[in-house]
């Protein structure tokens, strides 16, 4: 038996999914969350194989829910049934551990199937959220840093220049000359498409660029 534990806050959407998964002879429904919250809780008392997660709701959302889960219990299954399949959700969700992703507009049929195929150990995930991780991997590969590497000079300089440092304490900190700092500073601005040293600090902030290459 695939034990079943249901988290929405719709009471409706519960009852329903509860009704078509008793139907199921080898799917059981042990409990019923409201919340991301209520969610942990029952699966620390329940242990279910896998979690029905919604993504919005009160308490703790079922992103943060998922990652919890996923910490104290890798072994469980999440699948996300939500209504929402934008990047600022799909890559979210699946960052923290879901192993599927499924709208709720789902067939039943076809939702039992991913069940299924979850507890099978294969991910599974619905064509508009796979669309969405592509285009979300394109433009990651399309991002500045990744077109045009950083050296690892440029990016111990860059490291330095986003705590602030003025080119003289790059220098010294480097063990380099400024005209090498300076060098090294316009090439990153090129690179990174950015005007001015604000702008570079802001960029490696933003795509976790503020460690050295430790070399």
């Amino acid at each position: 038996m695939i034990r079943v534990l249901i988290a929405d806050d719709h009471h409706v959407v519960r009852r329903g999914l509860l009704f078509f998964l008793k139907t199921q002879k080898d799917i059981e429904v042990v409990g019923e969350a409201k919340n991301g919250l209520e969610a942990i809780q029952l699966v620390e008392t329940l242990k279910p194989d896998i979690v029905l997660m919604d993504l919005v709701m009160p308490e703790m959302d079922g992103i943060q829910a998922t990652k919890r889960i996923k910490e104290r219990w890798p072994h469980i299954f999440v699948l996300m049934l939500t209504s929402f399949s934008d990047r600022d959700h799909v890559i979210p969700a699946i960052e923290a551990g879901a192993s599927g992703y499924q709208l709720k507009d789902i067939e039943p049929d076809e939702l039992v199937e991913s069940i299924r195929t979850i507890m099978r150990g294969e991910n599974m995930l619905h064509p508009d959220a796979t669309s969405t991780l592509e285009e979300g991997l394109r433009e990651e590969e399309m991002k500045p840093h990744i077109q045009n590497p950083l050296t690892p000079r440029e990016q111990d300089v860059l490291a330095e220049l986003t705590k602030g440092k003025s080119n003289r304490e790059i220098a010294s900190s480097l063990f380099v000359t400024e005209k090498t700092v300076k060098t090294h500073i316009s090439n990153i601005f090129t690179k990174l498409s950015v005007q001015d040293r604000t702008q570079a600090a802001l960029y490696a902030v933003k795509h976790g660029l503020t460690e050295g290459s430790g070399k």
